[in-house]
């Protein structure tokens, strides 16, 4: 994307974010609706906010799964939020572990970058993981079985981790440690800040001056679980000025994010690495791949393939 363009898209954004706050027929304050048959209609609002969600999904009753490989669903939401976020697309999906074979794409050992672009011609699902700090990811890596990076310790830094026998789990902080010692993950990678914990959203997205900046908005990537072990990947993208300028790093506060993961049932969910590095690959059922990518490269990806394939 060539930079004057980028800058005329963000003035033209940000002037009609600020213009659409006012509108009625979306949500009154900071709160986000969603799209329906029937217009929009107000489904979360920040200041009745639940501080725990109890496994039902509003939300995922509203997405139109497609049925990709391998047992992948995947599919969309349009949101309608304060400012920036006044037109948001979440794009999903939602998959069993147990039917791929989840790997990380360690490209920092090389010194190289990864794009979703990168992915091997087998790969069914592709994304970026966790933050990274310069060209290294922050915090643990393991990648088959063997520890790349040692952990990385703060409040609400937690690790999606996959197992022997291929189930995700997603570590809080306070057991990360303990994690490690077990020494069972056959892949896993940090990332921050946690959005849920067994349905609670933590004190720090509920109250201000705890160290979460809850106001910023962003392009926003996070991965959840569901009671029964599927999984959930969310990644948002700017949807005012048509799917060419969808990397234009608008869209929801971190908070509304935790929202968006409960609303779609999550149980536990964390934060993966949005802004302009958000991207992710899924392949249709017809074997084509549809790809929403970011706009640079990142040092860590995650991979997944049908089991059984190389």
């Amino acid at each position: 994307m060539k930079i004057h363009r980028l800058l005329g898209a963000l003035a033209v954004a940000s002037a009609l974010g600020a213009a659409a706050t006012g509108v009625k027929s979306g949500p009154s304050g900071d709160g986000l609706a969603v799209r329906g048959a029937g217009g929009w209609e107000t489904w979360w609002r920040r200041d009745a906010a639940p501080a725990r969600w109890n496994g039902e999904a509003p939300l995922a009753a509203r997405v139109a799964w497609r049925t990709g490989a391998s047992g992948i669903e995947w599919g969309e939401l349009r949101l309608r939020g304060a400012s920036e976020a006044w037109r948001t697309r979440v794009v999903l999906v939602r998959f069993d572990p147990r039917e791929l074979e989840l790997s990380l794409a360690t490209a920092f050992t090389r010194n190289e970058g990864w794009t979703v672009a990168d992915a091997a011609s087998g790969a069914v699902l592709a994304l970026d993981a966790g933050q990274f700090r310069h060209s290294l990811p922050w915090g643990w890596v393991v990648s088959k079985g063997r520890e790349i990076l040692a952990p990385e310790y703060a409040p609400l830094a937690g690790a999606v981790v996959v197992d022997s026998s291929g189930a995700v789990r997603i570590v809080a902080p306070d057991n990360v440690a303990a994690e490690r010692e077990r020494g069972t993950a056959r892949e896993a990678f940090q990332s921050y800040p946690m959005l849920l914990q067994d349905g609670v959203i933590p004190v720090p997205l509920r109250e201000a001056g705890m160290g979460v900046d809850l106001a910023h908005r962003d392009a926003r990537l996070a991965l959840g679980t569901l009671a029964d072990g599927r999984v959930v990947v969310a990644l948002t993208r700017f949807d005012a000025l048509g799917e060419s300028l969808g990397r234009v790093p608008f869209g929801l506060t971190t908070p509304e994010m935790a929202a968006v993961m409960g609303g779609l049932g999550c149980r536990h969910a964390l934060l993966l690495d949005g802004g302009i590095s958000g991207q992710l690959m899924v392949r249709k059922a017809d074997g084509s791949v549809r790809s929403w990518p970011g706009t640079r490269s990142v040092p860590l990806g995650l991979v997944g393939r049908a089991r059984g394939e190389r």
